[in-house]
């Protein structure tokens, strides 16, 4: 029996933000249907500009994709602009989390579908399913988001997100400056959305450990290009990966600052 087409290819894709500097360099990936894809790496390694490219934010930093191809359920996606990726299906939770401080966190959530065409039963109904997911932020419904904790603009964040009923959820950096009880909540709730509401979700985080713990499949990139992939549990038991990723070898635990990226490389190809 085939197996159904890749909700997302990602195809040798090369990006230059205002047309000198080279950022991406013959990036290839896939994210199968209902399945959960990280990519893995240290800060600058171009994470972020993958998500964007995809989302097709690109434009608005003065990115461009210059080669190669993306394909969003077998369409090619040069020339949409973001809206067009939501009303697709495709929604991305930015870095930073980007939530509206003077608004309330219900209001925040309700911005969520006005892309959509429903009622307002209809709105009141999707309020209540984000809320069964995140019950914290029923309890806290109807305080202004800019004085909620990270955690919970975080949270505030992807049931926004989530309002937009997507088929495919792209999350960068969720984990950034949140304590590990928080983040491990906040990726229970992805792994609940992505296993109940069958939403695929591609996934940009530093935090290696606790993206492989979550994720089906992994890619790992480097100065703009993938390095390694792989089964995320292949992945997490791989010596060079609990070596420079994880911070783990055979003589015990290393810092960032021990490494050299020309063994790195060396090794890997």
């Amino acid at each position: 029996m085939l197996s159904p087409p890749p909700i997302l290819a990602v195809k040798n894709i090369e990006v230059i933000y205002d047309h000198v500097i080279l950022v991406l360099r013959g990036v290839s990936f896939e994210v199968p249907q209902g399945k959960i894809v990280a990519l893995l790496g240290a800060n600058a390694a171009g994470k972020s500009t993958t998500l964007k490219s995809v989302s097709t934010l690109l434009a608005s930093e003065r990115g461009e994709v210059t080669k190669g191809s993306i394909e969003f359920r077998g369409k090619r996606t040069e020339g949409l602009a973001p809206g067009d990726m939501v009303g697709m299906g495709m929604v991305q939770v930015m870095e930073g989390r980007h939530c509206f401080g003077h608004l309330t966190v219900e209001d925040n959530l309700i911005t969520g579908a006005y892309a959509r065409p429903i009622s307002n039963a209809q709105v009141r109904e999707e309020l209540e399913k984000i809320y069964a997911y995140f019950p914290r932020l029923k309890t806290r419904r109807t305080s202004l988001a800019g004085y909620t904790s990270g955690g919970e603009q975080q949270m505030v964040a992807i049931g926004r997100a989530m309002m937009a009923k997507p088929s495919m959820l792209l999350l960068d950096e969720p984990s950034m400056g949140l304590a590990p009880q928080i983040v491990a909540e906040i990726f229970e709730i992805v792994r609940d959305l992505n296993q109940k509401e069958g939403v695929s979700i591609l996934l940009a985080e530093q935090n290696t450990n606790v993206a492989l713990k979550y994720a089906d499949y992994g890619y790992i990139l480097e100065s703009g290009r993938i390095m390694m992939d792989g089964p995320a549990k292949a992945l997490a038991e791989n010596a060079d990966v609990k070596e420079f990723y994880l911070g783990l070898s055979k003589e015990g635990r290393k810092s960032f600052r021990d490494m050299k990226s020309y063994r790195r490389r060396k090794r890997w190809l």
